[in-house]
């Protein structure tokens, strides 16, 4: 049996928690023994793992005091981990030199965001302890070219490995199905619906959302998610926009007719897959692993970042017509399934962990 550890700043709401949540439910249960150590609280995605028979060690009950720096070095002294698999900025820079001074021999840093913060000492951290990585994954392909680009690894050491969606978790909503869910977030069932999901944070450029809500007073704006701009979000929201908190996504998808995601920046956005996988057409920001997702336009419509005109003028095509948004939603749930399984994307990591270990 390979034991491996997933160390990752946290399991609050976020992508990279979504994927090591799809590592542990379609991993080989006879091969791999599976733990998961979030650096500070439990977050809201622990209880999933649990479900799935993993392991959740919680190193710090928060960032301050620091205990993971304590708790860490006990875990890995407790157990022989073959695997130490790395998720976001303090678990690469802090977790990953810890794991490799108490012995860890296959060390891998999964690398979620082409970040805009990946710059002056964020970028010399980067450099630092990539030197105790084994090897690299990079959810698209902006951020593969700037891990050899800017942080200056080997393109040997870089592997681009798409995010993947348990497309039979997030599937198309019946009827029935759908007026449950317009009906729990309190929306009118005779409204056409659009959805954002995601962190209430500077990256997802809310307030962008906003103003193209402003733009379809007809329509019904929800936004899913939790994070620091809440409040301010909140009070600038015109009439029709909806703040739903932390909510299961598969009702957000169920109620909805169309996602938006207006960020500045991403990796490869698990909302954008899962929406998909639900059969929504999307417009969302022409960055990073979205124009992987939706480069040749099937599924979906990639608008300017930050330009409202640009989202306006591409959600008003499917805002005119229902026939539109179906097919287009057939498009985007058919490449989720046969692009960015999650099924395939663990058999990937799971490979490299074997590969690895015989090196």
């Amino acid at each position: 049996m390979i034991r491996v550890l997933h160390v990752i700043d946290s399991l609050d709401l976020g992508g990279a928690q979504a994927v090591v949540v799809n590592l542990a439910r379609f991993r080989d249960r006879e091969k791999f023994n599976m733990t998961v150590a979030p650096m500070h609280g439990r977050g809201v995605f622990a209880g999933a793992l649990e479900a799935e028979g993993v392991r959740v060690v919680e190193l710090s009950a928060a960032k301050v005091p620091p205990a993971y720096l304590w708790a860490l070095p006990r875990l890995l002294r407790g157990v022989r981990f073959d695997v130490a698999h790395f998720h976001l900025f303090g678990s690469n820079w802090i977790a990953k030199p810890l794991a490799a001074a108490c012995g860890v021999r296959v060390r891998i840093n999964h690398d979620h965001c082409n970040d805009r913060a990946r710059a002056g000492w964020r970028l010399a951290a980067d450099r630092f302890t990539n030197r105790w990585s084994s090897h690299v994954l990079a959810v698209s392909r902006s951020t593969a070219d700037d891990l050899v680009g800017r942080v200056g690894l080997s393109p040997r050491l870089v592997t681009c490995l798409p995010n993947g969606v348990d497309t039979e978790y997030f599937r198309p909503a019946g009827d029935f199905d759908r007026l449950r869910a317009k009906r729990a977030l309190g929306l009118p069932a005779d409204k056409t619906v659009v959805a954002g999901l995601g962190r209430l944070h500077p990256q997802k450029n809310w307030p962008l959302f906003l103003k193209v809500a402003a733009r379809f007073p007809q329509a019904e704006f929800v936004i899913a998610g939790t994070g620091p701009q809440e409040s301010e979000l909140q009070a600038s929201a015109g009439g029709n926009v909806r703040f739903a908190g932390f909510r299961d996504p598969r009702e957000v998808f169920a109620a909805a007719d169309v996602f938006v995601l207006t960020s500045d920046y991403e990796g490869m956005p698990m909302t954008l897959l899962e929406a998909m996988a639900s059969g929504l057409p999307s417009v969302v920001s022409a960055v990073d692993g979205c124009r992987d997702i939706l480069g040749d336009g099937a599924g979906g419509f990639l608008a300017q970042a930050g330009n409202a005109e640009d989202f306006a003028s591409k959600l008003s095509r499917l805002m005119e017509s229902g026939e539109s948004r179906q097919t287009m939603g057939d498009l985007a749930r058919a490449k989720a399934k046969a692009s960015f399984d999650a099924r395939a994307q663990t058999k990937v990591v799971e490979d490299l962990y074997g590969t690895l270990l015989q090196t």
